[in-house]
């Protein structure tokens, strides 16, 4: 009986400390020392509205917008169902979306020859970046979609669009849109 009383004070303790106590903390200092990834990266719009996270895809398809990494998760995008196709590299499904994709991207102007993460979903099916070359094979046809130059466009993915030059050159294609958007309405 003596063992059953330590073992459930012990049961106790640690439960409230690592239940409770430990979380707390935790989310107390990540609260204060990392507001925004803490609440989700989130990007709002000029209303504040919360249009996307910076961490999650998603699914542009007009003329005048980046296109983003394809997805396979659930309905696209979809973080409750993260995950890749598992579609081997001879699937003819997996053949058959990357043909699709293919023709989609030449039929919106995109007329070098297209980046493999344009065509292929990330192995989450959530990546919101895309290479700098995916993004710049894109700029004549989103110029030509939105009536601006070349090199005006060019020159916003070069320099307000990289997430950071240690990790590589990606692009966060929902904040290159945006500040496309912002370019275009001032």
């Amino acid at each position: 009986m003596k063992s059953l009383k330590k073992a459930t004070l012990l049961f106790g303790v640690l439960f409230i400390i690592t239940g409770l106590v430990y979380p707390f903390a935790v989310t107390l200092v990540s609260e204060s020392v990392f507001p925004s990834q803490a609440h989700g990266s989130l990007i709002m719009d000029s209303n504040k509205t919360i249009i996307g996270s910076e961490l999650i895809g998603q699914n542009f398809t007009a003329p005048q917008y980046f296109q983003s990494r394809p997805s396979s998760s659930g309905n696209g995008y979809d973080p409750t169902a993260s995950g890749g196709s598992n579609l081997g590299p001879t699937n003819p499904t997996l053949l058959g979306s990357v043909a699709n994709r293919t023709s989609a991207l030449k039929e919106a102007g995109v007329t070098d020859p297209i980046p493999s993460d344009l065509v292929m979903a990330s192995g989450s099916g959530l990546d919101p970046h895309i290479s700098m070359e995916s993004a710049l094979v894109q700029v004549p046809a989103v110029a030509k979609a939105r009536n601006i130059s070349e090199e005006e466009l060019q020159k916003l993915v070069l320099s307000e669009s990289i997430e950071s030059r240690f990790t590589g050159t990606y692009v966060n294609v929902l904040s290159l849109n945006q500040a496309l958007d912002k370019k275009g309405s001032s």
